[in-house]
């Protein structure tokens, strides 16, 4: 693959919770000098970044119950209805890990489902089709549970499934902490999963051309990286 067709896959990210404007802007800046799909900010930076972005072609991303996933279903579908009215072009939600672990798929279906309804809606009305992600958190999940949670997202009129928030906190029996990022198995289960109907988001210690290229070739259509620019300057 050529550098132009691996920037086109990356939404370069800059989630900190210190994150200040002048990060915001040379984010977008160097999302538009090397052609990113998109940026991917948290939803108080949306706006300051729709406007730096505007006629780019880079599209806006930001999270929805991030990092977490914990939020009311309600009160991620009315955060993600308002970021999209704000500029957001994609959003990249957490998906209910408690219910996912108790095995209650319905209302992981249902979460999903009043997010992909409130961001599609919002964005028909504003003439431009939004990209709804749906954040799995692997490292917390079993191979049947990865499974389950990408046919919840397909059923459930998602545009994604993507494997991690790079947030988590993953430890052994005996506290040691475990990588909590994407891995070539869980991208390989998601996209057997899914098949070719819908994207697969690999996010989350990507930060080498080698470990993006065996992301692509393991099925990811997107990736998440803070470290876009390194990637590419990586290649040769």
């Amino acid at each position: 693959m050529t550098k132009n067709e691996i920037a086109k896959m990356i939404d370069h990210t800059q989630l900190s919770a210190v994150a200040v404007q002048d990060d915001i802007e040379k984010l977008c800046a160097e999302a538009i000098k090397y052609g990113f799909a998109s940026v991917c900010v948290n939803p108080v930076y949306v706006p300051f970044a729709a406007k730096l972005l505007l006629g780019s072609g880079v599209k806006v991303c930001t999270v929805i119950g991030f990092p977490l996933g914990a939020d009311a279903t309600e009160d991620k579908a009315a955060q993600a209805a308002n970021s999209v009215e704000k500029g957001a072009d994609e959003v990249d939600m957490v998906i209910n890990l408690g219910a996912t672990k108790a095995g209650q798929f319905a209302e992981v279906e249902r979460d999903i489902f009043c997010v992909v309804q409130a961001a599609h809606t919002v964005g028909k009305s504003q003439r431009k089709t939004v990209v709804v992600k749906v954040i799995l958190e692997t490292c917390y999940l079993t191979d049947e549970e990865i499974k389950e949670v990408c046919l919840c997202a397909k059923q459930a009129g998602a545009d994604f499934v993507k494997t991690s928030t790079g947030f988590a906190t993953p430890k052994d029996k005996d506290g040691n902490a475990l990588f909590n990022g994407a891995t070539v198995h869980a991208v390989e289960i998601m996209r057997k999963t899914v098949g070719d109907c819908i994207g697969i988001k690999a996010s989350g210690g990507i930060r080498s051309a080698r470990t993006a290229l065996d992301m692509i070739s393991a099925g990811a259509t997107r990736l998440g990286t803070s470290s876009g620019v390194t990637i590419l300057e990586d290649m040769r």
